[in-house]
Order: C-alpha cells, then sequence, then structure tokens
C-alpha cells in the first residue's frame, strides 16, 4: 500500500519538504565543480543558439555554424580583456607610487584615531592584525570562487560546443520524460526559459556597457586616476544586484583619496555614483534588464546572497537567472503558483488580500452549517 506525502498532517509534509531542500543544497554543493561550468555554458548556449540557427538556414552546416558563433563569441570577449588588461598595465606601473601614498594616509589616520579615541597605535595595529587572521577563511574562499570562475573559463567553450551539438536530444529528452497530456506545458516553459535567459543576458551585456561608458565619463571628468579602468570594473561589479553597485563605489572613492587631497574628488564620485545608480536602477533595469525576468528587489538580493554562500562568485551571477527560471516552471504548476507569484513583483493590492481572506473564511464556515442542516 503507498503512502501519498499529500495525504499526511502538515508537519510530516513540512519535514519532507526540508529534508528534500537540505538534500538538494548539499548535492548542489558537493558537485558545485561540475555544476556551476555546466549552468554558465547552459545559459550561454542559449544565447547563442539563435545566431547557429539563423546560420544553418543560410546554408551553413551545423558544425560549422556552432563553431562560427563560439568563434564571434571569443573574439568579442578577447578584445574585452585586452583593453582591460592595457589600462591595468598602467595601473600596475604606478602601484609603487599609489602604495606609499596610502601608506602615508593610512598612517594619518592611526594617528587621527589616537588623538580623538585614545587608541594606541599598537593596539591599532593588533586589531587589524587579529582582522585579517579571522578573515582568512574568507580569502580563501574568495581565492577558491576565483579559482572556480577560472576553471570555468577553460571548460566553457566544450560545453557549449556539445550542447548546441546536442540540442535536439537534450530537448526530446526533455519531451519524453514527462506525460504527453503535459507536453504544451513543457514546450511553454521550454520557450519562455529561453527568451527570458536571452532577454536578459542582452539586457545585462547592454546595461554593463551603458554604465561602464557613464562611469568612465564621470570619473575622468572629476580627474580620477585610471578612471575608464575603474569605471569598467564598476560596470562588472555592477552585475551583481543591487551588492555589487556598493562595493564599485568604493574603489573610485579609494582611488581619489589615495591620489588626491581633500575630499571634494570623493564627494563629486559619491554624487556621480548616485546619479548613475538612480538612472541605472530606475530605467536601464526595468526597461532593458527586467522586462522578461520579473523578480523582486527583496528575493532578488536574498537569491543572491544565497547563491554566493552555494557557489561563492559564480553563484552570485547565477542566482538570477536560475530563478527566474523558476519562476516560469513554478507558474505553470497549479500548486506551486504562490511561491511563483512570491518571486514575482506583481504587488497585489490590499483589496485582493481582503478578497482571499474572505473566501478562506467561508470556506471554512461552510462545512459546519452543512453540518448543522
Amino acid at each position: 500500500m503507498s503512502i501519498k506525502i499529500k495525504d499526511q498532517p502538515f508537519y510530516i509534509q513540512a519535514t519532507a519538504i526540508l529534508f528534500g531542500l537540505i538534500l538538494l543544497v548539499y548535492v548542489l554543493n558537493i558537485l558545485a565543480d561540475i555544476l556551476v561550468p555546466l549552468a554558465f555554458a547552459a545559459f550561454l548556449a542559449i544565447l547563442l543558439n539563435p545566431l547557429c540557427n539563423r546560420l544553418q538556414r543560410k546554408g551553413v552546416p551545423k558544425f560549422l555554424s556552432i563553431i562560427i558563433a563560439m568563434l564571434i563569441m571569443i573574439i568579442a570577449v578577447t578584445l574585452v580583456f585586452y583593453f582591460l588588461s592595457t589600462q591595468i598595465v598602467q595601473f600596475g606601473d604606478a602601484m609603487p607610487m599609489l602604495q606609499k601614498k596610502f601608506e602615508s594616509i593610512t598612517a594619518e589616520l592611526k594617528n587621527w584615531i589616537q588623538t580623538t579615541f585614545g587608541v594606541a597605535v599598537t593596539k591599532q595595529e593588533q586589531m587589524i592584525k587579529d582582522a585579517l587572521n579571522n578573515s582568512q577563511a574568507v580569502v580563501g574562499r574568495t581565492l577558491n570562487g576565483v579559482l572556480g570562475v577560472l576553471s570555468v573559463v577553460f571548460l566553457l567553450p566544450v560545453y557549449i560546443f556539445l550542447m548546441l551539438f546536442y540540442k535536439t536530444l537534450i530537448l526530446n529528452f526533455l519531451y519524453e520524460v514527462f506525460a504527453e497530456e503535459n507536453s504544451k506545458k513543457v514546450s511553454e516553459v521550454l520557450s519562455e526559459t529561453k527568451t527570458a535567459i536571452q532577454s536578459y543576458i542582452v539586457g545585462l551585456l547592454i546595461e554593463m556597457i551603458i554604465v561602464a561608458a557613464m562611469n568612465s565619463t564621470a570619473l575622468v571628468l572629476l580627474g580620477v586616476k585610471y578612471g575608464i579602468l575603474i569605471g569598467c570594473i564598476g560596470a562588472i561589479l555592477n552585475l551583481i544586484p543591487y551588492l555589487g553597485g556598493i562595493i564599485a563605489i568604493a574603489l573610485p572613492v579609494l582611488m581619489a583619496t589615495v591620489t588626491k587631497d581633500g575630499y571634494s574628488t570623493q564627494l563629486g564620485v559619491i554624487a556621480a555614483y548616485i546619479v548613475i545608480q538612480f538612472i541605472d536602477n530606475n530605467i536601464l533595469v526595468p526597461r532593458i534588464v527586467s522586462s522578461k525576468v520579473q523578480i523582486n528587489a527583496l528575493m532578488s538580493i536574498i537569491v543572491v546572497l544565497l547563491g554566493n554562500q552555494l557557489w561563492g562568485i559564480s553563484g552570485m551571477f547565477l542566482s538570477i537567472p536560475f530563478v527566474a527560471v523558476i519562476k516560469i516552471v513554478f507558474d505553470r504548476i497549479e500548486p506551486l503558483k504562490p511561491w511563483g507569484k512570491l518571486l514575482g513583483d506583481n504587488i497585489p493590492t490590499q483589496q485582493m488580500v481582503d478578497i482571499w481572506r474572505n473566501r478562506r473564511k467561508r470556506r471554512a464556515v461552510l462545512p459546519k452549517r452543512e453540518d448543522s442542516i
């Protein structure tokens, strides 16, 4: 005799769901080195798929169309890294001067803290040393994340090529693994997932270019050294929703503090970045990025933090498109629709909440009236 979970009491259902989530997170964490490259490859393969299809419609063989699409992607990425590397070389030449200036500012800050708060310089140095010792695990985790990203870069071309080459095999599996009566829903989920991921990645790239241009222009006008490099790095960090923008502000402020006297430049940088962030969050993101990936801000922050905890830097980048796919699936399954609405950005009015509450009350009262008849 089979026992269905949905027929069990709530505490048994909740325990089973919690155990399943814990097991899922454990597997995702253990297999991170395998799953992270596959996830990046899947998203990029979906992005390159329209170009491959267009080339094949023009008579280019499937194998060659995939190679051409991947070469175009590799050339574009190489040009970006070449541009950044030229800026980094210039930054490296000035490192001794910047280090000397930073040490001078640090010494002045320590003396100011000793004079203002009565904390001896030796005690401050000991506190900094203790903080660095306690943060070794965090640094190690960050380095592991960077190494993980490098491993992803080397594995990506192979995975992307194979996913595009075996695309029909994968799609056929997804159709056959579900019941025939659900084929329409499967088709809708696949179509919306493809559109959402393509729109999201293309939107992110457009947003990154615009933000990089605004950042670099503002920093160059303010006279911040290496403004183009810092502006581009800030645009890349801005790809991390909500949290990356905060980190991006700290870099030009620190550079202005090290290379310039006074605080007028720092205030100008903060003001410029606030304006840029306002334009980005209220104009660029809603119109370019979030048109297909409708995840509310609260859930975006939570999933980004959870992604960082699970897969580090890679998890932060993958979290939003991954949750967007989950939302598309939830919206197609009746029992999971409330979870899809929780992830979305369509906020119900108080009137709708009251209507649902009254319906619940009527359903709870109705059996009692039937018993009394």
